[in-house]
């Protein structure tokens, strides 16, 4: 099978390369290497498997949409993304730029280049600040995002509907909770797991801000990316929510992780972030239902890896 998958150098997205590069499939990775890297596909492009390109462009260019289509892909994965919710509050133009005309280039080159199927990154920040006893959030969760961000990730699904309806092309959309593991970059608002490991690697004090007693719905990279692997296989569209059910607490989160690298250390505290959510969680029961998915590793392992891989191939300043 031939895929393109934007944001693909990045860290779900290389994870995503991985997997179908195990089954034998070529490859075309668009990414600018704003925030993914090269060294992402190092692994990928030594298999013996399948083949991976890398096209270093911006996905909200016109030329987008010919690079697309003239690879002709079977499925396209789109992961590239503005995925800083503050810096979309800051620059809302920008993060449309990139989050709703990057999603319209590639579509617009899934369709000329006769794709069969779009897998859409969205997120749960589509559904904004909900009432905590409705937790986890199902798909029928009324949607009233309250970031730019969360705006182009709902916009996204609506625009593959509307290409599903207009051309007949196949698109799944996937909200995604918390992911967290290898290669997860620290820098940003979702990177609390990176953060914690390079910082306790090194020896150095954590932040927990507020009370610490606010939760996630944390999900290991690898049982997302073979969520995306299943939405290209899937012949329907629709969203699904791709997370474990679970609460963890940053409390909770802070005492595993520092027990699973032997820190002594407890956590400065600092004063609550303003507009932080409290609570979070996506339940997957028809991702469960229609995919065939769920999620196979416990925070526990999950972590563990996430540490081992670090402390491997990180810096931990």
């Amino acid at each position: 099978m031939k895929a393109v998958v934007t944001g693909g150098a990045g860290f779900i997205g290389s994870t995503v390369v991985d997997r179908l590069i195990e089954r034998g499939d070529d490859i075309l990775v668009i990414d600018d290497l704003s925030s993914g890297s090269e060294g992402n596909l190092k692994d990928a492009r030594n298999a013996s498997t399948g083949s991976v390109e890398l096209e270093i462009l911006d996905v909200a260019e016109e030329r987008t949409s010919a690079v697309v289509a003239d690879f002709r892909p079977d499925v396209v994965f789109h992961l590239a993304a503005q995925i800083n919710v503050t810096l979309s509050v800051e620059d809302p133009v920008n993060d449309a730029r990139i989050n709703v005309i990057g999603l319209l280039r590639v579509l617009e080159g899934a369709r000329l280049g006769d794709a069969r199927k779009v897998v859409f990154t969205s997120s749960g920040a589509i559904y904004g600040d909900v009432d905590e006893s409705k937790l986890p959030l199902g798909e029928d969760t009324p949607r009233r995002p309250l970031s730019p961000y969360g705006v182009t990730k709902l916009t996204g699904a609506i625009y593959l509907e509307a290409y599903q309806a207009m051309y007949g092309l196949s698109g799944t959309t996937l909200a995604l909770a918390n992911v967290y593991g290898p290669r997860q970059d620290p820098h940003g608002e979702a990177g609390v797991v990176a953060i914690f490991a390079r910082r306790l690697l090194a020896d150095r004090t954590c932040v927990v801000y507020g009370s610490g007693e606010q939760t996630r719905d944390f999900v290991f990279v690898g049982d997302v990316a073979d969520a995306f692997l299943r939405a290209g296989d899937y012949a329907g569209g629709g969203l699904f929510n791709i997370g474990t059910g679970l609460e963890t607490s940053v409390n909770q989160l802070y005492g595993a992780m520092a027990s699973l690298s032997e820190s002594p250390k407890d956590p400065e505290r600092e004063a609550e972030r303003m507009g932080e959510i409290l609570r979070s969680s996506l339940k997957s029961t028809l991702a469960s239902e229609e995919l065939g998915w769920a999620p196979l590793t416990s925070l526990e392992d999950g972590l563990g890896e996430t540490l081992d891989w670090f402390a491997t191939n990180a810096p931990t300043d």
